[in-house]
């Protein structure tokens, strides 16, 4: 999935095997530690590993961090299907009922359009004078500026 050009359009780079693996392995060690973070998205009757949902604390410094992040990433075949708005819904209903976050945030490059829409319909909103450079991005890349989403705990999910 994370060397599938289509997959990664939005991404500065594609993984090798060996970062893909390595990436997996720091998302299992996450949630051994703390109980939560990106999660496998299985589809039952449909696949064991559609791709991965769910919380990220990012490990970097932004105007807004620290914060709790939702995020996703679905291989080609199961995007634009509603799962990744699904499942983040429920990534979100938990950061809020079990982990009593005050605001969820969410990230993406302004083209990313799908991904942007997938923020819209969970309800969360543009914060316009909160977009920015992505810390771990060389500046002149076309990937580096970011759009930032918010979603407070008391917004409805329901979009």
């Amino acid at each position: 999935m994370n060397s599938d050009p289509s997959v990664m359009r939005y991404f500065p780079a594609l993984l090798t095997r060996a970062e893909s693996d390595a990436s997996a392995d720091r998302m299992q060690s996450v949630i051994a530690e703390r109980g939560w973070g990106f999660w496998a998205l299985e589809i039952l009757g449909v696949t064991e590993f559609a791709g991965f949902v769910g919380l990220n604390e990012p490990t970097w410094s932004a105007h807004f961090t620290p914060c709790v992040e939702v995020g996703w990433r679905l291989a080609t075949e199961f995007q634009g299907r509603g799962y990744a708005t699904e499942a983040a819904r429920a990534a979100i209903t938990y950061g809020f009922e079990n982990l009593f976050l005050t605001e969820i945030v969410a990230l993406t490059i302004p083209a990313n359009t799908p991904s942007r829409r997938v923020m819209e319909k969970l309800g969360m909103i543009h914060d316009v004078h909160g977009d920015f450079d992505h810390p771990r991005i060389d500046p002149d890349h076309p990937t580096a500026r970011h759009v930032l989403y918010r979603l407070g705990r008391n917004a409805s999910l329901e979009k």
